[in-house]
Order: C-alpha cells, then structure tokens, then sequence
C-alpha cells in the first residue's frame, strides 16, 4: 500500500508580528506547519521572522481586525492557501495603563474594538469551517489581568474580563461539534509589550492619582527583565493545543499561577462572608 502523510496542522493567528505572537509563528514554522499569521503590517512581520518567512508555508496578512471583511477574506484566504484549518488564535491585543478617571471614551471604544468585536470578527469567519469538520481548536490569549484587576489597568482588565467571559460561553456552545477552546492566562514576558509600540498611556493625567503613575513608572523600568520567556510560552501553548479534553485555562508563568490561586482564596473568602445573607432575597419557599 502506498505511504500516507498527515496533513501539516494550519494555525490562523492574529497579532503576530511582536511578543508571544511572533513566537509562536516562529515555533510552528520551525514544526512545520502552515500558518496564516495577520499583523497591522504584512512587511513588518516578514522582516520580525526572517528567513523563516520564507519556507512556503507562512501566509502573512495585513489586516484590520475590527474590519469584518478583512477578516472574512483572511479566513478564506486560509482556507484556499492550505487547504484546511486547525487551530485559530487570538492574540492580538495592547496594553493600556491609566486611572478610570483619566480614560477617555475613545480609548474605551478602541480597547472594545480590537480586544472583542475583534476577535468576534475572526469568531465569526473561523467557527462556520471548524464547526463544518466538526474539530478544530479556538485559543484565546488573555492575561492573568483577565482574572484579577490591579489599579491603573482597569481598561486593559476590562478587555480582557471580557474575553474570559466569551470564552467561558464558547467552549459550551462548540463542544458539540468537535471545537475545543483554551483560554491562555500569562503572567509578565519579555516581550515589547511594556514599551510604547504595545502600551497605551492617557493623553492627559491627573494629579490626583501618584499610585498610578508611580505603577506606570515602575511597569516601564521592568522592561527587559520580566519573569516570563516567550518562546517557552510558545512551545506550551503548541503542547497545550495537542491534547484533547483539558482545562479550560492554561495559567503561563509563576507569578501568574501566584496571582490567579491568590483571586481563587479572594473569591472564596467573599463567598464564605455572604453565604449566610445570600439567600433572603430569594422568595420564601412554598
């Protein structure tokens, strides 16, 4: 009989042109396998990858995630590149560091755009094909601030809050067809996140808040010696995304284990404070 080959797994990943992103396309290229990988700019991710842009399996796309036709021609794209597709992540996203009090509303609207209409947009392309084949694997790259909030994140938390949530939802609606999803929760890698092409400052601050600008102050010298090695996190999120039937959340990092086990005993001492009033405003029983 003659041999038969697997077909290379095809990975669609947004935000690929820096951080944990770039890393990951790196990895999976070196495994080989076929990646559609979309960036703000086509050229600058080739130029970030390097030779490795040119092994013939990289599909790199310009596009605008808030834009649902751009991302509906991406998927496609995909489809018709390689013939298939496996895995989609959603990574792309940017930090933002400000006092509630000195958050505009565009800066809302821009963090809501891209940290979930965007990632609906690549949602809604994406699901049609995997639910189609019944399998496949949606992997939702959040932070260990999408489980706690610390001050001066509030709009990064709340971006990312929301996408646990969505992605909560998700894996009950899709398990049915096959679908599994991952949400990922790093703590702090060395990445370019902390410098100004991933952060986001206010255009104005306000005096009243020293603790915040003194955290923004310290955010920025941390720069370079951040805990978390981001080609590690690539490799354990390809590892994580082979196995069937896992948890949910895949934590990344010590100090985001150290943080999300510290919100669990937060949570539960609340829980225990309230038990005994939570049900009087229940109707009394018949």
């Amino acid at each position: 009989m003659p041999a038969t080959t697997t077909p290379a797994t095809t990975w669609f990943v947004t935000g690929a042109s820096r951080g944990i992103g770039l890393e990951l396309v790196r990895h999976l290229l070196t495994r080989g396998d076929n990646v559609a990988a979309t960036s703000r700019s086509a050229e600058r991710l080739r130029a970030a990858l390097g030779g490795a842009a040119d092994t013939g399996r990289l599909l790199a796309l310009t596009v605008d995630l808030t834009d649902e036709a751009q991302v509906r021609t991406a998927v496609e794209r995909t489809g018709d590149t390689f013939g298939r597709l496996d895995v989609v992540v959603n990574n792309a996203g940017y930090g933002y560091l400000a006092a509630v009090e000195e958050t505009t509303a565009q800066d809302v609207r821009n963090m809501v755009d891209l940290q979930i209409a965007g990632v609906w947009n690549v949602l809604r392309a994406a699901l049609p094909v995997l639910r189609e084949q019944r399998a496949g694997r949606v992997i939702n790259i959040s932070s260990i601030l999408g489980l706690t909030a610390l001050p001066g994140w509030a709009l990064y938390c709340a971006g990312k809050f929301a996408l646990e949530g969505l992605s909560e939802a998700l894996a009950a609606e899709v398990a049915d067809f096959g679908i599994e999803v991952t949400v990922v929760e790093p703590g702090y890698f060395r990445t370019s996140f902390l410098t100004p092409d991933s952060l986001a400052l206010p255009a104005e601050t306000s005096e009243h808040y020293p603790a915040v600008r003194a955290m923004v102050a310290d955010h920025l010298a941390l720069q370079g010696s951040q805990l978390g090695d981001p080609a590690e996190a690539a490799a354990a999120i390809v590892e994580r995304a082979g196995l069937r039937n896992g948890p949910l959340r895949q934590v990344l990092g010590s100090d985001a284990q150290a943080f999300a086990t510290a919100k669990v005993d937060a949570l539960r001492a609340n829980f225990d404070a309230t038990a005994a009033t939570a049900a009087r405003t229940d109707f009394p029983a018949a």
